[in-house]
């Protein structure tokens, strides 16, 4: 079973959120880590990987408040970058991040994230218009995370 952030036993870090209102949705914060986070201590990741687990868990708490017409994408700070409708999230050891996707004109795009520079938004965009489901990255990204 996944231990809550908070748990002293658990290596990870502390997690904690205040919302104004008191049933807003749980949040990544608030939930237990998975099995594929919790597993190794923190000592012994790297920044990119810590930095890759926890948009995982970000982008998939995300996703479960989304209906069933919208995706989630991710828009990038303190740039022009754009929003970048996102296909896959990989990291690179010791300090790399990188989100695949398309960009809202449908053009492949990828963006590679020094860890120290990190900072994303997620944003709800409509589904591809052909699309009969939306798709969901974060619940693939979990998956992955429980199989390592």
């Amino acid at each position: 079973m996944a231990k809550k952030p908070w748990d002293k036993s658990c290596s990870e870090p502390r997690a904690h959120v205040v919302h104004l209102d008191p049933d807003a949705p749980e949040t990544a914060e608030n939930k237990p880590l998975p099995d594929g986070i919790s597993g190794k201590s923190i000592e012994d990741k790297s920044p990119a990987e810590w930095a890759y687990e926890r948009l995982v868990i970000y982008i998939q708490n995300f996703e479960e408040q989304l209906d069933n017409e919208h995706e989630v994408a991710v828009g990038f700070v303190g740039g022009d970058a754009g929003v970048l409708r996102i296909e896959g999230l990989g990291f690179f050891d010791p300090d790399i991040v990188t989100f695949y996707g398309q960009d809202g004109a449908g053009t492949k795009t990828q963006l590679i994230q020094h860890v120290t520079q990190l900072s994303v938004m997620l944003r709800a965009v409509p589904k591809v218009a052909d699309a009969a489901e939306p798709n969901r990255i974060g619940f693939r990204l979990v998956a992955d995370l429980k199989a390592d």
